[in-house]
């Protein structure tokens, strides 16, 4: 009698990454290694490769499941549906500080054939530049022209 295959970490690690990212405000990016499969603007793809920004201001609807990441988002002003397999994700890592996982491409079955550690800033390189459009944020006000306060005496 075997055993069952235990599923793979590969989804929990990068929703936790990506949560982690969200929550100290840093913007979590992946890599993805573009198939047949991958449903990804083609004119940002880089060596066959695409880095993705998946935070919630640049996308609308993100899922991440056990199979798959998907989300809307816009680029160069046009809305697009993104599907990506887990299977193509290289990397997850925070683009404030490189800080995140990379994973063996494919690895998704529960294999143990997984590879995950701590990438350095210099260790990804952003291949398309900024993907996904975030919405642009608002200007600060402008400090009043001159003092408000008087001397009294």
């Amino acid at each position: 009698m075997s055993t069952p295959q235990p599923s793979s970490t590969k989804p929990y690690l990068v929703r936790a990454i990506h949560e982690w990212c969200v929550d100290n405000s840093f913007t979590p990016y992946i890599v993805v290694q573009v198939n047949e499969r991958t449903r990804v603007p083609v004119q940002h793809v880089r060596d066959g490769q695409i880095v993705l920004n998946i935070a919630p201001y640049a996308t609308g609807g993100l899922q991440i499941s056990a199979d798959e990441v998907t989300c809307q988002a816009r680029f160069g002003g046009v809305a697009q549906s993104l599907y990506v397999p887990m299977s193509q994700i290289l990397a997850i890592y925070a683009r404030e500080n490189g800080q995140g996982m990379a994973f063996e491409l494919g690895a998704i079955a529960g294999s143990g054939m997984e590879l995950g550690g701590v990438l350095a800033a210099e260790d990804l390189v952003e291949v398309s530049g900024e993907a996904v459009e975030p919405s642009p944020e608002p200007e600060p006000p402008a400090p009043p022209k001159g003092g408000h306060l008087r001397r009294i005496k």
